[in-house]
């Protein structure tokens, strides 16, 4: 089965907005067999919310910083001077790490997550600038949501940079190759459960 005929079986999981994207870079990347695919649209529909979502949304209430970043908000007198501040949310949760500066330079904002796997960290962005020879996205990391091929290719960037097709492995127990996914994506297990239910229907429909 060509990598074409994947994507018109797999055209119900793919927003149709990215839908010329997909296809212009599923075969580049070699994620051209049902497995891979399937392992690929699961995790990114999982992320993005079946690509709908492709800017991180970090409008909090001050209750739900204290459950989602307990490390950031210890006390809700602190939680309460940040809630519904998205820009200064991302500069305190991403401070002093993944290269981004101090809460002070801005960076946590500046390099928030964008695309469909959710592009975080100055760190990332550099790589993702240089992996598609384009510098402009580290002055300019909003080019990703104006340019829907940028925004398409950082999930083929995380893919590839990653070595994911490396993970999937035929006539193996898809449920652990599942998990070793998710944890290469997001670095744990955190909705393993949707990740794996929709790796199972996407692959049923285009395994045929």
């Amino acid at each position: 089965m060509t990598t074409d005929e994947l994507l018109v079986k797999a055209s119900s999981f793919i927003n149709a907005k990215y839908y010329s994207y997909f296809a212009k870079y599923c075969d580049k990347y070699n994620i051209n067999t049902p497995l891979r695919l399937a392992h690929f649209l699961s995790q990114v529909n999982h992320e993005s919310g079946d690509m709908k979502y492709i800017e991180e949304n970090l409008n909090y209430s001050a209750k739900r910083l204290l459950q989602v970043f307990p490390k950031y908000f210890k006390t809700l007198e602190i939680a309460k001077k940040y809630e519904y501040k998205p820009e200064k949310i991302a500069n305190k949760i991403y401070a002093n790490r993944m290269d981004n500066g101090d809460e002070a330079s801005g960076d946590g904002w500046r390099y928030r997550g964008r695309g469909p796997i959710q592009l975080t960290g100055k760190n990332n962005y550099i790589l993702f600038a240089n992996w598609v020879k384009n510098k402009d996205i580290i002055n300019n990391p909003d080019l990703i949501l104006k340019d829907n091929d940028l925004l398409v290719l950082t999930a083929f960037f995380y893919w590839d940079y990653r070595k994911i097709n490396n993970i999937i492995i035929d006539n193996a127990n898809q449920y652990e190759i599942c998990k070793k996914v998710t944890r290469a994506i997001n670095g744990g297990y955190n909705g393993l459960d949707d990740r794996w239910q929709r790796f199972q229907k996407i692959y049923n429909k285009i395994n045929t």
